[in-house]
């Protein structure tokens, strides 16, 4: 059995250390950890064609979650749908 969960337990471990602080405090020393890699000199920067092959990775991956897609779908059909129904609206009072 591990510290502050017993077993059966329903409730969540509580959060310590970096994952209790706030985001805006993340985020300032995460800044200062990568300012720090730049001085040093080993700091990781992508070229360009490097981030493509990330960016493809990372599309692939989520186009895996059929899910996921099918809800972008949707979301884009209605969207196109309002577009469309919009339009329609204003040509008709554009004649009238």
């Amino acid at each position: 059995m591990m510290g502050d969960q017993q077993e059966g337990s329903t409730q969540p471990k509580a959060k310590r250390g970096f994952a209790a602080m706030d985001e805006a405090t993340q985020r300032a020393i995460a800044s200062k950890g990568g300012q720090a890699a730049h001085q040093k000199g080993t700091a990781h920067e992508f070229d360009s064609e490097e981030a493509r092959r990330a960016g493809q990775k990372g599309g692939e991956a989520v186009s895996r979650n059929r899910e996921h897609m099918a809800e972008i779908g949707r979301k884009g059909g209605e969207s196109r749908q309002s577009t469309r129904g919009n339009r329609q609206a204003a040509d008709k009072e554009e004649k009238s």
